[in-house]
This record gives structure tokens, C-alpha cells and sequence, in this order.
């Protein structure tokens, strides 16, 4: 039989051992290094479609995954250094978010831990994959095709506004190789539709703020801003000194329209994060990126501001109010 001295000792011990077994158990907890161009919290909906993909897959935030959130502030070039202390702290899997110079940070800073992107151009031609159906290495993700919609939304805006023959093209030059490929792209489809365009750069919202100041200068009919984190997360700014500068201008995404933009055509974003938080839990379960192929964005929406339209003095065609997914009233 124990005495009552052993017994003592034996619950003393017991009870010292339970805050290392807690312990133990939360540092079993997946976690997922989460990371950002821009600042997570710029992109609400797009975060909470990402946290239902995981809950889909049976993960929950502070239930049964922790989440290290790393933003670059639109400093892209602090995007390796963001990478790096995400690897230090040997998360789980990286979730790339935001484009392909968050993809690229993450895959040079690690060729272990998985890691799962958002990126609109061809992740087999930035060197992130190997292919689309077999990526190979510790990377795969979501591609959301916005590079290959530069022309459809040229033409859109073309349908809107069929006198417009000279066109302002917005890019973030930070973004260097989405850039070089929306300009390319842009530059093609303008030959093609006999448009002339002048492009213009911007880093900061000032920069931002000194492009709308040239724009009626130049004499410019309309506005084509690129797809781009930095300019998304200055949509507000974008609409704002478009309405007031009287610049009909097309977006690649809904947020701007909501943000009281006129017209934008691209992925729908909350159903693109859902499937990447949905591939995130996939990888937490077990899946290798290396068998996990590249999706594709499947769902696209026309959003047409009409609020903005009335505001311009536009009248906007039958037919592109007939094709769209959403009339902003």
C-alpha cells in the first residue's frame, strides 16, 4: 500500500507534470505562418472565406490551429526577411498570400515546410512549380488567372466607353514581375483594339494622389488600374479621387466597385480564399504539395457601380448590365 507521504508525492508530481503536458499539447498545435504583401486585416472578407476553407477542412483558428500573421505594410522588400522569421519558427505550412512576390519570398527562404499561394500569373513560368498537375518540390497553391483577364477587361471598358481612344494604365512597379506582365498584356490587347495608353507607376499614396493630378492634363478617357495588393489596399483612395477627378476607370476586383468604383472584372477573391484556406487544411492533414495540383480560379464576376455610372454622367450599356453578376444600386 502507498502511504500517505508517497501519495502526497505522487499528487505533488501529477500536478507539476500537467502544465508540461499542456504545454506539450499546445506546442503540438499545427500553425500556420500567414503571409502578407500588404496587412491581412485590409482584406476582412478575403480572411474570413480563408478561415471557412479551413474550417471546411476541419480546422479552426486558436481551437486547433494557431496562426502567425506576418505583413509586409506594402514594403514588398521586407517580404524575404517576413519569410524567413515564419521559418525560424518552424510553422507548419506558409500561406502565401496576396501574389506571386509573397509565393517567391516564402519558396527561397524554405524547400521543407509546404508552402500554398495565391499568385495571377503562370506559377510554372515564376519557377514556383514544376507543373501545374504535378508541382513537385514543397509548393503548390491557387491560381487566379487575373493576368490572363487584362484583355477582356480592356475590351469591357472599351464597351462601356466606345469613344475612349486613350487610355491611362496604373501599375505598382514594386510588383516587378506582375507588372512586366500586366503591361505586356495590356500593351498586346491595346495594338489589337487600336487603343493608344499611357502608363503611369505608383508606390505610395502620394504617387497615387500625383497620377490623377496628370490624368486630366494628359487629357485621358479612362483609367485601367493593374491587379495589384499595394493598389487594392488603396481601392478606397482609387475610387475616391476617380469620382472626383470625373475618371471612368475598370478594376480587376469587386472590392473596388464596393469601395465605390465604377466597373471591375476578375476572380472572385472570397471564393478563391476559400479554396485556399481549404488546400491549407488539406497540407495540415497531411497532403504534400508536390501531389496537390495548382487549381484553377473557376468563378469570375462582372460588378458594375451604377451609382458611380450616374455620378460620371455614363450611361452604361444594356447589354454589359444584362452580363453582369452584380448592379451596384
Amino acid at each position: 500500500m502507498i502511504g500517505r507521504r508517497e501519495f502526497i508525492t505522487l499528487l505533488g508530481g501529477a500536478a507539476a507534470a500537467w502544465p508540461l503536458a499542456a504545454r506539450a499539447q499546445q506546442v503540438a498545435m499545427p500553425v500556420i505562418g500567414f503571409l502578407d504583401p500588404t496587412s491581412h486585416d485590409t482584406y476582412a472578407e478575403r480572411l474570413l472565406a480563408f478561415r471557412q476553407g479551413l474550417k471546411d477542412t476541419g480546422y479552426v483558428e486558436s481551437e486547433n490551429v494557431m496562426m502567425f500573421y506576418r505583413s509586409a505594410e506594402n514594403q514588398f522588400d521586407r517580404l524575404p526577411e517576413l519569410a524567413a522569421d515564419l521559418v525560424r519558427r518552424q510553422v507548419t505550412v506558409i500561406a502565401a498570400a496576396g501574389g506571386s512576390p509573397s509565393a517567391l519570398a516564402a519558396k527561397a527562404a524554405t524547400e521543407t515546410i509546404p508552402i500554398v499561394f495565391t499568385v495571377s500569373e503562370d506559377p510554372v513560368r515564376l519557377g514556383l512549380v514544376a507543373s501545374l498537375a504535378r508541382p513537385g518540390g514543397n509548393v503548390t497553391g491557387i491560381n487566379i488567372f487575373s493576368g490572363e483577364l487584362v484583355s477582356k477587361r480592356l475590351d469591357l471598358l472599351r464597351e462601356l466607353m466606345p469613344a475612349a481612344n486613350r487610355v491611362a494604365v496604373l501599375v505598382n512597379p514594386s510588383n516587378v514581375g506582375n507588372t512586366a506582365t500586366t503591361l505586356k498584356d495590356v500593351e498586346a490587347a491595346a495594338r489589337m483594339m487600336g487603343l493608344q495608353i499611357q502608363i503611369f507607376k505608383a508606390t505610395t499614396h502620394q504617387e497615387i494622389d500625383a497620377v490623377f493630378a496628370s490624368l486630366g492634363i494628359e487629357k485621358l478617357n479612362a483609367l485601367f488600374v493593374g491587379n495589384d495588393a499595394f493598389l487594392n489596399s488603396r481601392r478606397m483612395q482609387l475610387a475616391l479621387l476617380a469620382a472626383r477627378h470625373a475618371v471612368p476607370a475598370i478594376y480587376a476586383s469587386r472590392d473596388y466597385a464596393d469601395a465605390g468604383g465604377l466597373i471591375s472584372y476578375g476572380t472572385s477573391f472570397p471564393d478563391t480564399y476559400r479554396q485556399f484556406g481549404a488546400y491549407v487544411g488539406r497540407v495540415l492533414k497531411g497532403a504534400k504539395p508536390a501531389d496537390l495540383p495548382v487549381l484553377q480560379a473557376s468563378k469570375f464576376e462582372l460588378v458594375i457601380n451604377a451609382v458611380a455610372a450616374k455620378a460620371l454622367g455614363l450611361d452604361v450599356p444594356a447589354s454589359l448590365l444584362a452580363r453582369a453578376d452584380e448592379v451596384i444600386e
